[in-house]
């Protein structure tokens, strides 16, 4: 997802191996993946830091169409501030107050935010600062910006890899661009605005050779382990359904086209950052942040979430893409995903897997504990798998996952520390970078989850009809015109 803000924080690093001896004592030069970021909002800039910390990694550019500006959601006061100057260490302590949150924004009547900085400057500058304190001058100018990440792939000469943070109608554009360079590629979640598109990048990944991955954890969590062994121990029975709640959106959905059209910032390539989607004039509702509840940029709740806990799901149960979906929701707008939905997809063996979002939740079962009635209480996310003999109860992305009824032949699931910050969709992917092993969310295992996914917010473009799906055809057998949003054109100059 990314809106002005986020596309200008959708930065690229890139560094070639002559400059990736900053760091002395530490990772080899030739052991060193010189990355890019492309977008750097608020998603952009903050995995970007994870990424500079790993001494792996060598940061050598970033891309993003908007220069600078201040107005990306943050999740808290000040927390990209407060994260850059982690990331910088002591002495940093007042880096930066030139960037400090210009106050709080209400998106909607649920979701106050923070104002944080973002573009493709700002993230050139925090780059620079970080390698600059390994220097004894304390400088460093090895860092690269770009407003075209086309510009990026053609002049940084020496990069091994990109990471792509862009919203989500830039992804497979930017990703496969990357790919056919021979480049590495860790993108955003969702893998694609688009079920043509998902295929396409994995048949590119497949082609080309190179490491990719989506930035989702839950196939690899030790939660998702523990509840694929208690199915297949039989410890509640054949699975019939699966039910997954969201308390997204938290940005505005179910709202109509505005119809002022006020100047574009300066220092924003609003054509750019539309890019391949239909041309429109600008306005600040589609950007940064809220271009999730657009149908032309986002995915909406399902896309922003459902990404995440789909990636476990369809590993834990070894699904294929469903044959029917059919969605109910809220009052219906022409350009934006509603306000509230309920979406079911059926699977081939008859399994139902149902989303919610907007507040709804699926009934209530019986007999559940004090403790296990809060997940269903407000402001609670969670997934629930429902058994011939039993219920599996956790978290939205399965943690602190428990067997309803209890069953002592089957070891409780482990308690995570806390403290525990692995992200293995990076980790295999920068280790895969270096000829290791395809990490688990790679372009061609997501694909078919993706599928899935765009399948259900297809369906909320037309609730109460029920979708029939022909994967192998990649075509909507029940409705001639659910078929335009399978593979829709480019537009203009960005036409495949």
């Amino acid at each position: 997802m990314i809106t002005r803000r986020e596309f200008a924080g959708a930065g690229l690093f890139i560094l070639p191996r002559a400059t990736v001896g900053a760091f002395a004592g530490q990772v080899a030069p030739s052991d060193r993946v010189t990355l890019a970021a492309i977008g750097m909002g608020r998603q952009g800039t903050a995995i970007s830091m994870d990424l500079l910390l790993k001494p792996q990694v060598q940061m050598v550019a970033v891309c993003d169409c908007n220069r600078a500006s201040k107005d990306y959601v943050e999740y808290g006061k000040n927390a990209l501030l407060k994260q850059a100057r982690e990331t910088l260490g002591t002495g940093f302590e007042g880096w930066a107050e030139d960037l400090a949150s210009p106050g709080d924004a209400l998106l909607t009547q649920q979701f106050k935010t923070s104002l944080g900085f973002g573009g493709r400057e700002p993230a050139k500058r925090l780059v620079e600062a970080y390698y600059g304190q390994a220097k004894r001058s304390g400088n460093y100018r090895g860092c690269n910006a770009y407003a075209d990440f086309r510009e990026l792939l053609e002049k940084e000469s020496g990069l091994d890899a990109v990471y792509v943070a862009t919203p989500d109608h830039w992804h497979a554009p930017i990703s496969i661009a990357a790919m056919r360079k021979k480049k590495h590629v860790l993108c955003q979640k969702p893998m694609t605005h688009a079920i043509g598109e998902a295929r396409r990048m994995a048949a590119v990944a497949r082609e080309t050779g190179v490491a990719t991955s989506v930035t989702v954890n839950n196939p690899s969590i030790p939660e998702s382990k523990t509840i694929a062994e208690w199915i297949a121990g039989g410890a509640i029975g054949r699975v019939r359904e699966v039910h997954n709640w969201s308390t997204r959106p938290f940005w505005p959905q179910g709202v109509a086209r505005p119809k002022d059209t006020p100047p574009v910032p300066e220092g924003f390539d609003w054509n750019m950052w539309v890019g391949p989607a239909p041309e429109r004039p600008y306005h600040p509702s589609y950007q940064p942040f809220s271009w999730r509840g657009w149908l032309d940029f986002g995915c909406g709740s399902f896309g922003d979430m459902g990404c995440y806990s789909f990636a476990g799901l369809f590993k834990i149960l070894n699904l294929t893409p469903p044959v029917s979906v059919e969605a109910t929701t809220s009052e219906s707008f022409a350009e934006t995903y509603p306000k509230a939905s309920l979406v079911h997809l059926t699977f081939k063996d008859g399994m139902r897997l149902s989303w919610y979002d907007g507040g709804l939740k699926p009934p209530r079962p019986a007999g559940l504990s004090e403790a296990d009635e809060r997940q269903f209480s407000r402001g609670q996310e969670g997934v629930l798998y429902v058994g011939e003999k039993g219920l599996i109860l956790g978290g939205f992305n399965g943690d602190n996952p428990r067997l309803i009824p209890s069953n002592e032949r089957f070891a409780p699931a482990p308690r995570r520390d806390p403290r525990d910050r692995t992200d293995h969709a990076i980790d295999q992917w920068l280790a895969a970078c270096k000829g290791g092993p395809k990490p688990v969310a790679n372009f061609e295992t997501q694909a078919p989850v993706t599928e899935a996914l765009l399948l259900g917010c297809l369906s909320q473009r037309m609730p109460g009809e029920k979708l029939l799906w022909d994967s192998a055809a990649l075509k909507v057998t029940s409705n001639a015109a659910a078929n335009n949003y399978i593979d829709p054109p480019y537009r203009g100059d960005w036409a495949r």
